[in-house]
């Protein structure tokens, strides 16, 4: 009886799911990523049986997010009592999920070089960003798309400028392809391929900031002043009112005092407070009201804060409110995107522990509008944690005018663990696709003033107070290929994807 995966199969999906491991954060070898597919690919290419292919990609992808997505355990253990078992346990079915993607990879790869050769290993890149664009249309997550793991290497990420995330990831996938080829075809036409498209693709990531000049012109200077406020609240659930006050007094505190330190440049200045679980409620709270009316207007500054506001039928928004110089409320934008064990549950109730996760976590409304907010005069888009890994999100609000983004966050819920560098990651991509600086702000950790370019200035320490003071300048780049068309590359990607499919379908699946 044939074997379906031999065991040097199983070893070269071993190696690649390790490499992979160690491409992201909290490891960051991310030049590891530009090798770690080959294993393989080349294990796939020898013997392009679509059935082993997909069981080897399958596993490959499942234990991949397993690993690198631990995290999602932390607020089940220690918020919502989970035994530690059932709490990894519970990981398992999203992982199998998530991995199908890369199965459906390695099985397309498989259909393409059976029925044209090895040298169909070059459509490797294209399959992937199509796999990985399908798996946040159908899963809603993109959570360390391979392109992340060249995050915190700005020239690297250029080309997010044209392509978005997918970009890097197909370019990642190219290198990977290249020198699969020149290991299975040790022949002269091989390796002018392989290294046909190692120069390509070197070049491309050369010239791609020549297509998005970022930074700040010299001479211009700064729009607004902001004080970014890091209060690190402690994550328990429930707060004494003595707890909330001196909470509330931090926040204040922290925020004067770096006010005190701005310079007068005769700009307008910002507050930023982060999303945290100090659960303000600014529409049903009169006294918070008159509260932060008097903090603006004797501080001549607007305050920008995470609040919990009413949605229809008893609802709950996330929201992020604004409030003027004058004390008056302005702008509100209701989180669009929750996170799961975050805001809800996608856990059946029956489930033990599940009623009781959704009860500390939240069981929030998802907001519809994408406001924008005024600033001097100009205006930030503002979205709230998860949103981050959203592309769509920050690219909406810098194609309807927003000259600066911010992103608000609380990542406490999942402790100091690899998810604080790759939830950075994510916004790293959301400032250089749309050529606008971006501000986190965050509660426990990482907050960072991100360029247009990517380069990140200011960062704080995880689960500590700190506050960070910036000056926010006009950039150099207007409107970036990718806020102007979008995905239209892996569109594209996947439209090849399609047809491939439909060259090879009738082809017989061994």
């Amino acid at each position: 009886m044939r074997v379906v995966v031999s065991r040097s199969e199983w070893a070269a999906a071993v190696a690649s799911t390790l490499l992979l491991i160690f491409s992201f954060p909290d490891f960051d070898l991310y030049f590891l990523a530009w090798i770690a597919l080959v294993p393989l690919l080349v294990a796939i290419a020898r013997r392009p049986s679509p059935v082993s292919a997909f069981i080897l990609g399958w596993a490959t992808g499942s234990v991949f997010f397993y690993v690198s997505c631990y995290w999602l355990t932390y607020s089940m253990i220690h918020y919502g009592g989970l035994p530690t078992l059932l709490a990894y346990l519970l990981l398992i079915p999203g992982a199998l999920v998530v991995g199908a993607f890369p199965g459906l990879f390695a099985l397309l790869l498989a259909l393409a070089i059976q029925k044209w050769g090895h040298l169909a290993i070059l459509l490797a890149p294209v399959f992937w960003t199509a796999l990985e664009f399908m798996r946040l249309s159908v899963t809603g997550q993109l959570w360390n798309a391979l392109g992340y793991s060249q995050a915190y290497h700005v020239i690297l990420i250029s080309p997010a400028t044209w392509g978005g995330v997918y970009a890097v990831s197909f370019l990642i996938l190219a290198i990977n392809s290249a020198l699969a080829l020149a290991i299975l075809k040790r022949t002269v036409w091989a390796l002018a391929a392989a290294l046909l498209t190692l120069g390509a693709v070197a070049a491309v990531i050369i010239l791609s900031p020549l297509l998005a000049t970022s930074g700040r012109p010299s001479g211009v200077p700064p729009y607004l002043d902001v004080v970014a406020v890091q209060p690190n609240v402690p994550m328990t659930p429930v707060k004494s009112p003595e707890e909330t006050k001196q909470l509330l007094d931090r926040h204040l505190s922290m925020s004067s005092d770096a006010l005190r330190r701005l310079p007068d440049a005769g700009v307008p200045r910002l507050v930023i407070w982060p999303e945290s679980p100090m659960n303000f409620t600014y529409a049903s709270n009169q006294t918070f009201q008159e509260l932060v009316a008097d903090f603006t207007k004797r501080n001549h500054t607007s305050l920008l804060f995470n609040s919990l506001e009413p949605a229809p039928g008893g609802g709950a928004y996330n929201s992020a409110l604004l409030v003027n110089e004058e004390g008056r409320l302005i702008a509100q934008y209701d989180k669009i995107r929750l996170m799961p064990f975050g805001e809800y549950v996608p856990l059946p109730q029956w489930l033990p522990g599940a009623s009781l996760i959704t009860g500390l976590v939240g069981d929030f409304t998802p907001g519809t509008n994408y406001t924008l907010m005024p600033v001097g005069n100009h205006r930030a888009g503002v979205f709230i944690c998860i949103e981050s890994a959203y592309p769509w999100i920050a690219r909406t609000m810098a194609n309807e005018g927003a000259n600066v983004l911010i992103n608000i966050s609380n990542d406490g819920y999942l402790g100091p663990t690899a998810v604080m560098r790759q939830h950075l990651a994510n916004a790293i991509f959301r400032a250089v696709e749309n050529g606008r600086p971006l501000l986190r702000v965050t509660n426990t950790g990482l907050s960072a003033y991100i360029r247009a370019d990517g380069y990140i200035e200011e960062q704080t320490g995880g689960f500590r107070a700190d506050v960070r003071t910036w000056s926010v300048g006009q950039s150099l780049a207007t409107t970036t290929f990718y806020t102007r068309h979008g995905d239209l590359f892996v569109y594209l990607c996947t439209a090849i994807t399609f047809m491939v499919l439909i060259a090879a379908f009738f082809r017989k699946i061994r």
